[in-house]
């Protein structure tokens, strides 16, 4: 080697590794797990009804999940955010779709109703949402 000999080598790595803070990892599951803020304002805009269909009260029984209709910008959070707050519940889970506008004809014009955004809810175990008595 040069002028400096193994050890001296070894002791400037040694002293560069103290000068340097050990970086905190974060657990895996610490960004999804903290909390998001949203205005409430604007989480009650979020979720604009029920759907009540056939399918959707199967679905209720079965899986614990219940239908809205959601506003087109809503994300996953902010639909999770709202739920919780507007019926004070624990939600487990979000699955959204978007649901086409079907075509329409009226007369010889051919028309289209609109597209909108359609959220599965799934509650914790043992949580309901009684539509009936939040009116």
């Amino acid at each position: 080697m040069n002028a400096k000999t193994v050890s001296e080598t070894k002791k400037a790595s040694e002293k560069k590794a103290e000068k340097k803070p050990a970086a905190q990892k974060k657990p895996a599951g610490a960004a999804t797990a903290s909390p998001r803020r949203f205005a409430a304002d604007r989480l009650m805009n979020m979720v604009l009804a029920p759907v009540v269909s056939e399918k959707s009260t199967f679905v209720a029984d079965k899986n614990r999940q219940y239908v809205f209709r959601v506003a087109d910008g809503a994300t996953k959070p902010q639909i999770k955010a709202a739920v919780e707050l507007m019926f004070k519940t624990k939600v487990e889970g979000v699955t959204v779709l978007n649901v086409k506008g079907k075509e329409r004809r009226f007369g010889r014009t051919i028309g289209r109703k609109r597209s909108w955004k359609k959220a599965y809810v799934r509650l914790a175990e043992g949580q309901e949402i009684n539509f009936a008595a939040t009116q």
